[in-house]
């Protein structure tokens, strides 16, 4: 009884120390960076370069491998994960899987050095603790301790925190220490992905991707709430020869369509034009703008996705509300600064009645995958006409976005527009010069487009 008792205290004690190490699911190797402070770390440059790459592995049995990489005016040290990538292999007869063990320096659970070549002083440290390599946390020396960063695809969630910690002890500290260390400085919360659900996400994007081989794109067309094709500017019908199997349908249609498929399952009806073009921005008539406006709607979608938005929160919740006290508005500030080509600049992420800067798009939808998971959004596009003066900026077109993470942690997010389906990465770069305002909708699984 005593030994038996003895090895199941060791089993517990044991255990809480493994689970810590895998709170995130992230390869530690802190253990394995004890050993390498004098060879690899401190050591100068010159001395490093002497160095072969080793493979080592932890206490727990996973690998890791220790390596020098080098570019014109700084050095890395990384003690990178490993991961199996996939090959395929096509002979004339058959085809052939194989998985093949690679060390990645930016996978989950790398860790990288980063130092000077000028004198050896160590710059920064970042851990990869996601299942993207653009997102990690980064620790720089400042006196005698540290500051910290957070960096999701190029934009700042955190900038030179302070941490109270000393440099050096990042050296040695595992991902878990990291977290126990910053959990009041750092939004983890904008990057955990853990036991987050998206099956709602997934099956309308599904249902919306099969539907679209039917829509053809058309200036100004809608369907209303009989489902008679109109034009949105007037309500007339639409003249049109329409055939039996298609849709015809505008960048506005297309977003209403969508949102008709949600609210018409529960209550037996399509959503009405007049309801939708209540105008939700107010503009000094004397203005330039004001003036301009009496012409041309310069927030028509965005006045469309705030409406559509509200209309779908009315109809889940069966209550009344508008685009003010439904809380449909994305306005989150949450990036400081983003990382160009020419340096980190400060920025400004939200701007109210604008948007978000298409560049940091991709880090935003991260982020509210993250925090709002099971939610999909309409994004009202604004675009800047420089072929007039002075230049107009106007909201004319809309688009939808589904962000979720897939079940190995990876980011991705379904966008549709103009009744096609198109990648989150070719939407930034057609649009790189304008910005998205978004309203939010709860996914739902009662999801039935005409």
């Amino acid at each position: 009884m005593k030994k038996s008792f003895f090895v199941m205290l060791g089993i517990l004690m044991f255990f809480p120390v493994f689970a810590a190490y895998n709170s995130w699911n992230v390869p530690d190797s802190s253990e394995i960076r004890k050993t390498l402070i004098e060879k690899w770390f401190d050591a100068p440059l010159i001395n490093v370069r002497l160095n072969q790459p080793e493979i080592i592995s932890n206490p727990a049995g996973e690998k890791f491998q220790v390596s020098l990489e080098e570019t014109d005016v700084t050095y890395n040290i990384i003690v990178s994960s490993s991961t199996l990538t996939s090959y395929k292999f096509i002979s004339a007869s058959k085809i052939e899987y194989s998985e093949k063990e690679a060390f990645t320096g930016t996978c989950r659970g790398s860790w990288v050095l980063i130092k000077n070549k000028a004198d050896d002083k160590p710059l920064c440290i970042r851990y990869y603790c996601t299942a993207d390599s653009q997102v990690f946390v980064q620790f720089s020396p400042k006196g005698k301790t540290s500051t910290a960063d957070l960096i999701i695809f190029n934009n700042y969630a955190a900038k030179g925190v302070a941490t109270g910690v000393p440099f050096e002890k990042f050296y040695t500290a595992s991902f878990d220490e990291v977290l126990k260390l910053t959990q009041k400085s750092i939004p983890w919360n904008y990057i955990d992905v853990k036991d987050k659900i998206y099956d709602n996400i997934h099956s309308m994007a599904a249902v919306i991707n099969q539907k679209c081989t039917k829509i053809l794109y058309t200036d100004d067309a809608m369907y209303d709430e009989n489902n008679n094709l109109i034009k949105i500017t007037t309500s007339e019908p639409l003249p049109i020869d329409a055939k039996e199997d298609r849709f015809y349908l505008s960048s506005a249609g297309f977003a209403k369509w969508i949102a008709d498929g949600i609210v018409k399952p529960i209550t037996g009806t399509q959503l009405n034009r007049s309801s939708l073009i209540v105008e939700t921005v107010k503009v000094n008539d004397t203005s330039w703008q004001g003036k301009f406006s009496r012409r041309y709607p310069l927030y028509f979608s965005l006045d469309w996705v705030r409406n559509l938005s509200s209309k779908i929160i009315s109809v889940y919740t069966g209550k009344n509300y508008n685009f003010k006290n439904s809380g449909v508005d994305v306005t989150r500030n949450l990036f400081s600064a983003i990382n160009t080509p020419d340096g980190i600049k400060s920025q400004v992420t939200f701007i109210e009645n604008t948007g978000y800067s298409v560049s940091a798009l991709k880090s935003l939808l991260y982020v509210l995958a993250a925090t709002e998971s099971g939610s999909f959004y309409f994004g009202a596009i604004r675009e800047t006409d420089r072929t007039v003066s002075p230049e107009i900026k106007v909201f004319n077109d809309c688009a939808a976005f589904f962000p979720y993470f897939d079940e190995k942690g990876v980011f991705g997010c379904y966008v549709f527009i103009n009744g096609k389906p198109k990648s989150l990465d070719d939407f930034i770069l057609y649009y790189s010069q304008d910005y998205v305002y978004f309203t939010r909708v709860r996914a739902t699984e009662r999801f039935y487009p005409e």
